[in-house]
């Protein structure tokens, strides 16, 4: 039985609706750390310390979308509750034009000066080819990566989690067997990582397109449209908290690197991206949760209903606590069996990034709370609430932790820099979430 946005939520109807953005997020996670396999146990760790080094950089330019996907659809969601629904097709349109427009933007600027970047972000002679190669690739199809990230929010909007689902498995498994097929076989090297992820992005991004600007059944539908220019910064200002926790996520994950290299060069940098590949398949369980009930919250708001965003938020809060909790065991458990997988064949690198796995994964406890929290205030359209969690919790925490720890605790001061972050957010999100009760009810 379909459920509506519109329903109460028991935690059964939560689990039931969500999973398919979980599962889309999973996916999503799962074939970025097949491409990080590959170029690891084929290519080698100087090709696999490229990719992560020059990772950070693009997908800040991808998660735009991200941010026009959330704001976006937030905005769409509200009116959606509202009873608006020519609306909120032409606002869904605009967004999908203002995606498209950027795309191109970014694509030219990322593919010209990818270079000169690599070696910003501190690129070695025996690295920086692969990094270009790499990123060249990447930044032309930057369009699709974008449009991936804006469908996966507004698939969940339009009433129809499942096909997004499906979507993201038809890129994530076009992607797995590309990667086999170039790397593994044609020994493309980084280049064949590369290709297989950007056309695993155009089934992800481009075919959602033809489906959209087709009769369908779903809640949203592209049609002619003016330009709005004041929804289109309301949806961008609502959606710069995501965006910022991406570009802060990608700047801290350079600081990393620079610290890296400086206290345990190149297998400092091939071990922090095994802990980063792990640490996107736990993390796509709390986005997708977030992605999920977004719009539920959102309808709600719209609508009036002061009692659902009370349940949302209990229930939210729960759920998070319990499934952070599940996987600080996870990889306790995993981080050795992980390490053995990417970097088995050097003990000494398998061995440190066993070790930082275990540390890092503290931070799993309290990642969900901050990451929900941020996202709940999104929903509700409050954009300057949601970005200045991500901003605090992702940069200024993260940054000071990562500089400031290594002089005390040296290597390990590095692993344990993001949980001390967390620690600082949640005492940030019980403030905001306690001063602003009265205004949303909740």
């Amino acid at each position: 039985m379909k459920i509506q946005l519109s329903e109460h939520f028991t935690y059964k109807k939560l689990f039931r609706f969500c999973l398919p953005t979980v599962a889309m997020m999973l996916f999503t996670s799962l074939y970025g750390i097949v491409d990080g396999y590959f170029v690891s146990n084929y290519v080698g760790k100087t090709a696999f310390a490229a990719v992560n080094l020059i990772m950070p950089f693009l997908m800040i330019l991808g998660c735009f979308g991200f941010m026009i996907g959330t704001g976006g659809s937030a905005w769409v969601g509200k009116t959606l509750g509202e009873g608006a629904r020519e609306k909120a097709d032409r606002y869904f349109t605009m967004m999908v034009y203002l995606t498209l427009i950027l795309g191109v933007i970014l694509s030219v600027l990322g593919f010209v000066f990818i270079r000169p970047i690599a070696y910003l972000l501190g690129a070695t002679d025996g690295m920086i080819e692969d990094c270009v190669a790499y990123g060249r690739i990447m930044n032309a199809f930057n369009v699709a990566f974008m449009l991936q990230y804006l469908f996966q929010s507004f698939f969940v909007t339009a009433g129809k989690p499942q096909l997004g689902f499906l979507a993201t498995m038809a890129a994530g498994l076009t992607n797995i067997v590309l990667d086999a097929l170039f790397i593994a076989v044609f020994r493309w090297g980084v280049a064949g990582a590369a290709w297989a992820s950007v056309i695993g992005q155009c089934v992800g991004g481009i075919l959602p397109l033809f489906y959209f600007l087709r009769p369908n059944d779903s809640l949203l539908r592209l049609r002619r449209t003016g330009l709005e220019a004041a929804v289109l910064l309301k949806a961008c200002f609502n959606g710069s908290s995501e965006l910022m926790t991406n570009i802060s996520t990608s700047i801290v994950g350079m600081l990393y690197n620079f610290q890296l290299l400086k206290y345990a060069g190149e297998n400092g940098v091939a071990a922090y991206g095994v802990v980063m590949y792990t640490q996107m398949i736990f993390a796509a369980v709390f986005l997708g949760y977030t992605i999920g009930t977004a719009p539920i919250i959102s309808y709600h708001y719209g609508a009036g209903n002061h009692g659902e965003l009370k349940n949302m938020l209990k229930k939210s809060l729960i759920i998070m606590l319990g499934s952070g909790i599940a996987m600080l065991l996870a990889a306790w458990a995993l981080a050795a069996p992980l390490s053995r997988i990417f970097v088995g064949y050097d003990e000494t690198l398998m061995e440190m990034t066993g070790h930082a796995l275990a540390v890092y994964a503290f931070s799993f406890i309290l990642f969900g709370i901050n990451v929900f929290t941020s996202s709940f205030f999104t929903a509700l359209n409050n954009g300057g609430i949601s970005a200045a969690i991500s901003f605090l919790r992702t940069l200024v925490f993260q940054m000071a932790a990562v500089l400031l720890l290594p002089l005390v605790l040296g290597l390990n001061g590095i692993w344990w820099a993001v949980t001390a972050a967390e620690v600082l957010a949640l005492f940030l999100s019980i403030a905001f979430l306690a001063a602003k009760r009265g205004q949303y009810h909740y």
